[in-house]
């Protein structure tokens, strides 16, 4: 297979992995005149989670257990990434990487993933999931390491992206309501379905500005939302979504 990570600034891409192996990029943050790029290249038998700045590559792992980067930012200087690493035995631990040095959020007991982080002054939020012991997702935010889990793992539900505005965290992910999964944010840990049911739904990304708020999906299409409102980005049904959203302020 010959996919690599790429970036596209104005329309022109620019490859930052070799090609000879498959590779995907996650996340781009840009801080100041510095782009970087999370996600995981495969190596041999093993995908190992990296991050690019500027098209060079670090790894984050070394060639024990697939692992990825699943999403990067830029704060103070220091550089965040959430992702995850199989641990082989017994499972797949969520992980929070600052600077290079991990920090597992998870005991890997149960499979689970870091999707999302962002960074509010000192404090560190993370979003994910981790299976409970029925192997049901539980979706949860991470803040400074400490869990706070907002499903009560009846049905499966993931937490995807986390943006905090002033006071406010929001949280936007998907939970399985035994027939359908919706589109959903917690708000400050209350949960608002933002999709009706009537097709399989989630979001992505969410992004804040004053009192708006956006998101990026998939509701049988591709989608975004303005404070609940959907708008199509496509037309017709697709087996794919939406990844991310960025307004300018």
């Amino acid at each position: 297979m010959d996919d690599t990570v790429k970036i596209w600034k104005n329309g022109v891409g620019t490859s930052l992995s070799s090609g000879f192996s498959e590779a995907q990029g996650k996340s781009v943050f840009v801080d100041g005149a510095d782009v970087y790029v999370s996600g995981y290249d495969q190596s041999g038998m093993y995908e190992i989670a990296k991050i690019w700045k500027n098209g060079v590559a670090s790894p984050l792992t070394y060639n024990a257990y697939n692992a990825s980067g699943e999403s990067v930012y830029v704060s103070g200087g220091n550089v965040y990434v959430a992702g995850y690493e199989a641990k082989g035995t017994p499972s797949t631990a969520a992980k929070l990487w600052k600077n290079g040095v991990p920090t597992s959020l998870t005991t890997g007991a149960r499979y689970s993933e870091a999707k999302s982080v962002f960074v509010a002054g000192n404090d560190v939020y993370v979003a994910g999931f981790e299976n409970n012991a029925s192997n049901k997702s539980v979706a949860k935010l991470w803040k400074n390491g400490v869990e706070t889990a907002l499903t009560d793992g009846t049905n499966a539900a993931s937490a995807n992206a986390v943006y905090v505005s002033g006071s406010d965290v929001y949280v936007a992910g998907t939970e399985y309501n035994g027939s359908q999964y919706f589109a959903k944010i917690w708000k400050n840990g209350v949960a608002t379905n933002i999709s009706d049911g009537t097709h399989t739904a989630g979001i992505n990304s969410i992004f804040v500005v004053n009192s708006d708020i956006y998101a990026a999906g998939y509701d049988d299409v591709l989608k975004i939302w303005k404070n609940g409102v959907a708008t199509n980005l496509s037309s017709i049904a697709a087996f794919d979504d939406a990844k991310c959203i960025f307004v300018k302020k």
